[in-house]
């Protein structure tokens, strides 16, 4: 009896090692992670779900797979947010999702300046400054754990009569074209020249929006809602900038 159990249990043990292995090896076929790609897409209320509206991140998880990546993607635009609330959450609301690629748009609340307030506004919710300082330490904080990232540019803005009727106060210019961009155009400005210095994927939202504008038979209102949030042909739009720009990150990852 005691050479029968001890038979049985040195069968017993070589099978256990059989498997071990047979398990070391399959796990060695396997990549570390996932063929899908995690991709975050973090930013304001232009980012952020809209009630019905078709908004950019929806476009990507439908378009990606259907060309052959298969991702998942999270939507962490919150609408009114600035970087500075962005650097706040950065850890809960895009490292903790374990990102590929992360892509960040923000600049129209920070550059607002919030003349409609008693006494008015007399200065942007974010500094310039502090808006590059914000989006550089996002970009590094991603660097650091060899994490790839998109900078994309606002949106510009046009006047409807409910944000005239707001923002129609200096700075602002309620009778020029132009005239709600006044500053936000430094602050897609300061992307730009981040993305350069940074070495990272720039998508030009603002200087798309602007070059649809000086078509034939074109206008910037019509890619918004309101004057300021991209309705479903703008969000296309931006879908279409994006596209390109992830393959080719997502690419170089497959390398």
């Amino acid at each position: 009896m005691i050479h029968s159990a001890a038979s049985f249990l040195c069968c017993f043990s070589l099978l256990a090692g059989c498997l071990f292995c047979s398990a070391l090896q399959a796990a060695d076929k396997e990549p570390a992670k996932a063929d899908q790609v995690t991709i975050v897409t973090f930013g304001d209320s232009t980012t952020a779900t809209r009630g019905p509206l078709v908004v950019y991140s929806m476009i990507l998880a439908q378009e990606l797979p259907a060309a052959g990546s298969p991702v998942k993607v999270v939507n962490s635009g919150i609408g009114g947010h600035t970087t500075q609330q962005a650097v706040a959450r950065f850890e809960k609301d895009v490292l903790q999702h374990d990102p590929d690629l992360v892509v960040i748009q923000y600049g129209i609340n920070d550059s607002a300046v919030d003349v409609w307030r008693d006494p008015p506004a007399t200065q942007s919710r974010v500094s310039v400054e502090q808006y590059a300082a914000n989006l550089r330490k996002m970009i590094r904080q991603l660097k650091e754990k060899q994490l790839d990232v998109i900078l994309m540019t606002p949106n510009s803005l046009r006047w409807i009569p409910r944000m005239q009727k707001l923002y129609g106060k200096p700075p602002y210019d309620p009778e020029d074209v132009q005239g709600f961009n006044v500053l936000l155009k430094s602050y897609a400005a300061a992307v730009r020249k981040i993305a350069k210095e940074e070495h990272v994927p720039l998508v030009d939202v603002y200087a798309a929006f602007e070059n649809y504008d000086k078509q034939p038979n074109q206008a910037a209102d019509n890619l918004l809602l309101d004057g300021m949030h991209p309705n479903t042909k703008g969000q296309k739009l931006v879908a279409d900038l994006l596209l390109p720009q992830i393959k080719a990150v997502l690419a170089k990852q497959n390398k």
